[in-house]
């Protein structure tokens, strides 16, 4: 359970809330030489100022993969090629971008939510088969409730994460 709030935490960072993050180029991933690098392997990321990023190739022919790998990644940022470094330019959030980014964080909550979800109906399932194998019936009440009390900590853990985030989009 406590990866999948980890893994919401991780997703989060990617969704932009206004600010220049390189983080949000976790997952770009570009063809260096034939194999798959990440973005970050290939070049220095920097912030440049609070909408701007900066990207310097440690080798030059790699400006054209790499910019061809934050398009095909769909982040919704054109990278602007000077010959040396690529730089990306954070537009300032509409309103309704602002609510896409919202309802974006919200479905990634709501798959952490399923996984904890899920996690949850296969430990309640063992132990019905270790009360059919002679768990007492207190006991394996006791487990259920347990698990159900781990498993509304971490959804409210989820519904704080999702909050802050929602709070940090939202402000302009």
């Amino acid at each position: 359970m406590r990866k999948a709030v980890n893994h919401l935490e991780a997703e989060l960072v990617k969704v932009r809330a206004g600010k220049a993050n390189p983080n949000m180029l976790d997952g770009i991933v570009v063809d260096y030489y034939g194999s798959p690098m990440p973005i970050g392997q290939v070049g220095n990321i920097s912030v440049l100022d609070a909408r701007t990023l900066s990207i310097q190739p440690w080798e030059k022919n790699m400006l054209q993969p790499m910019e061809k790998a934050i398009m095909a990644s769909n982040i919704g940022i054109t990278p602007q090629n000077d010959g040396m470094n690529i730089r990306l330019y954070l537009p300032p959030l509409t309103e309704e971008r602002r609510k896409e980014l919202v309802k974006r964080a919200n479905a990634e909550g709501e798959h952490s939510r399923v996984a904890i979800r899920s996690i949850r109906r296969e430990a309640i399932e063992g132990i019905k088969k270790l009360q059919k194998d002679g768990l007492s019936e207190d006991a394996g009440k006791d487990a259920e409730k347990e698990i159900q009390h781990t498993t509304d900590k971490y959804i409210s853990a989820i519904e704080k994460t999702l909050g802050a985030k929602e709070k940090e989009i939202m402000a302009v």
